[in-house]
């Protein structure tokens, strides 16, 4: 958002009056036109790349979340390599599925507005605060979702308060949920879930639920064209984060790709995936 100064150098009134701790609320009061919810669409058909798979789970410690790297446009690859899955803020992080472009720019709002609101109230928020600031967001962009580009995203993160991580998943109406151990979204997410049904234990270590995570998307690339798997030849592997007490980390490429690499193996004797025990 640009100030007008009027050439007087001062910043106008509209940035010195207290209100609201809320970067939205200032934005939708004083220029509405740049939230990504209340732009006109131009008429006919509106083709835009669209993200897929995004998967979530809680491990003792933490919480961690992952994405594919595919974004398709109908039946075409839009983009191989693009980023799902973003900080929010220190202790929590947002994936994205849906339209990318409207999806990315909500995500640099939300950044903004957790980062806005610590910055005025002098504390951040809950990580019930946050997950609720996201639903006000997601609702925001109703008209958008009505006209077929809806953004659905997780929001994860470590809950100070309660010593753990946890998990909010949305529908494109702003309804949230708490999900219990692990959760899907995106085209592949059927998969992904069905995945991590048979694989989730409560107990987890952070390498065990990082694994799992790959797992879910290697079984979503498995069955649904618009995730992508591993991509060996071009070295793209899925993003992968984790939030523990000690903040927001995004594991390397070469991690992600050592996690890869040992569940493709594994998947020459099994291509299935690991099998559950004989009862």
């Amino acid at each position: 958002m640009e100030a007008n100064t009027g050439g007087t150098g001062r910043l106008p009134a509209a940035f010195l009056t207290p209100g609201s701790s809320s970067f939205l609320d200032f934005l939708a009061q004083h220029q509405p036109e740049l939230l990504p919810g209340r732009r006109s669409l131009p008429e006919g058909i509106v083709e835009a790349p669209h993200g897929t798979t995004i998967v979530a789970a809680v491990f003792e410690g933490g919480v961690v979340i992952a994405g594919d790297r595919r974004a398709t446009m109908g039946n075409v690859i839009a983009q191989r390599d693009i980023e799902k899955v973003f900080p929010a803020d220190e202790y929590s992080a947002v994936g994205i599925a849906g339209t990318a472009g409207l999806a990315v720019e909500m995500v640099r709002l939300f950044q903004l507005e957790l980062e806005h609101y610590e910055k005025i109230e002098g504390t951040g928020l809950s990580l019930e605060g946050k997950a609720n600031r996201l639903t006000t967001m997601i609702r925001g962009n109703l008209g958008m979702a009505m006209q077929g580009l809806a953004v659905v995203p997780i929001f994860a993160g470590y809950d100070l308060d309660l010593g753990r991580g946890r998990i909010f998943s949305y529908d494109v109406t702003g309804g949230r949920s708490e999900e219990r151990g692990f959760a899907a979204t995106g085209s592949g997410s059927m998969f992904a879930r069905g995945s991590m049904k048979k694989l989730y234990r409560d107990g987890m270590t952070a390498d065990q639920a990082a694994t799992l995570v790959v797992q879910a998307l290697y079984d979503a690339a498995d069955d649904d064209s618009a995730t992508g798997g591993p991509d060996f030849a071009r070295k793209i592997f899925p993003i992968v984060s984790q939030i523990t007490e000690d903040g927001f980390r995004r594991l390397s490429e070469e991690e992600v790709a050592e996690i890869a690499v040992s569940i493709t193996d594994q998947r020459l004797e099994h291509p299935n995936g690991p099998q559950a025990p004989l009862l």
